[in-house]
């Protein structure tokens, strides 16, 4: 995923902005999937450039026992971009208008999902709603629509993830089961015979349990969508956040960003995940990852945890964005309240 620097928004000004979102919408659950609904897969943000790839998805989702359809532009190119923004649009909103497809999967992120908001048809997309899931790059599709529609949207597998046992085992009981998971760290097998757990630990910043609606994603990906008519506000939400490949002051860059924009003052809990190849600057000094995240975290007085499994990861969950859950943050446990789907 590319490097992004957010634009910084003055917290009084973006209060404004907050109290005009306020949500005139309730929140809108799509249908569960059935064997044999359709899938359509799009690029919605970055291009396409292997049919191989495309191929193996392709094979994931008849093994999950869905029927694949490729997007008109799902090969098209300007750039770094999958065509061009409103032909990616246009893809979006026609799946969302077939009455055969059930289900939105993009191919992968990348950039450029946000350059199509303004495009997408969300009158359809309210009256005929429809699960879309993915992450990274798509978290501004995740936040976007939810913001202006209420539909819940899906932070899970892009198509191109590994479809592994236990990603697909969670997908499968989210989406097709509607079941009201519990989420936790899960034991790595090489830690096995140990004294001690070593791997996909959590640190507690805050101990406590908070309830409200799970909304986050892709930090770099929401921290430039604040302020925007796309932003769903966090009126006591639960905020999680991941990334990739962002040196250390960035990371701090991204979070002062949310707290200048006065986010941090809305939310009731704090989940922070995988940042992988976070590393420090090629400088003389830096502050550790931890010291970032804490400085900023724990004088809200808020639940909060460091190290949920939720990013840039090998199994990757699916977690319902706009969704009400509870959160444990000495357990580093999230907790479906309700199904997702209907």
């Amino acid at each position: 995923m590319l490097g992004r620097r957010p634009f910084l928004v003055g917290s009084a000004a973006t209060a404004a902005i907050f109290a005009g979102q306020a949500r005139a919408h309730q929140d809108l659950k799509p249908p569960r999937l059935q064997p044999g609904a359709g899938v359509g897969l799009l690029a919605p943000g970055g291009a396409v450039f292997e049919r191989e790839k495309v191929a193996i998805v392709e094979e994931a989702m008849e093994a999950l026992g869905l029927v694949p359809y490729l997007a008109p532009h799902l090969f098209d190119r300007y750039g770094y971009l999958a065509g061009s923004d409103r032909d990616r649009a246009q893809d979006i909103n026609e799946f969302f208008a077939d009455p055969k497809i059930q289900l939105l999967l993009p191919l992968r992120g990348g950039w450029g999902c946000a350059r199509v908001l303004p495009y997408l048809d969300y009158e359809t997309i309210k009256r005929t709603p429809k699960i879309l899931v993915g992450f990274s790059d798509i978290t501004s599709l995740l936040l976007g629509i939810y913001a202006k529609t209420g539909l819940i949207t899906f932070h899970g597998p892009n198509g191109i993830s590994s479809w592994r046992p236990y990603q697909t085992d969670v997908f499968r009981r989210v989406l097709f089961g509607g079941e009201s998971l519990t989420f936790a760290n899960p034991r790595d097998p090489d830690d096995e015979g140990r004294l001690m757990q070593v791997k996909n630990r959590i640190q507690t910043i805050q101990p406590g349990r908070a309830q409200g609606r799970l909304i986050g994603g892709n930090l770099s990906v929401l921290s430039g969508i604040v302020g925007s008519p796309y932003w769903p506000g966090l009126k006591g939400a639960i905020l999680f956040v991941e990334d990739v490949g962002e040196t250390i002051y960035r990371v701090d860059r991204l979070l002062t960003h949310l707290k200048l924009a006065g986010v941090f003052e809305e939310i009731a809990g704090f989940i922070f995940g995988e940042c992988t190849n976070c590393l420090p600057d090629a400088d003389y000094g830096s502050l550790t990852l931890e010291e970032v995240v804490w400085g900023h975290i724990q004088p809200l007085g808020i639940p909060a945890w460091y190290g949920a499994a939720i990013g840039h990861v090998e199994n990757i969950i699916t977690l319902p964005v706009g969704g009400r859950v509870e959160i444990d943050a000495a357990a580093g446990t999230i907790r479906l309240l309700e199904a997702a789907v209907v």
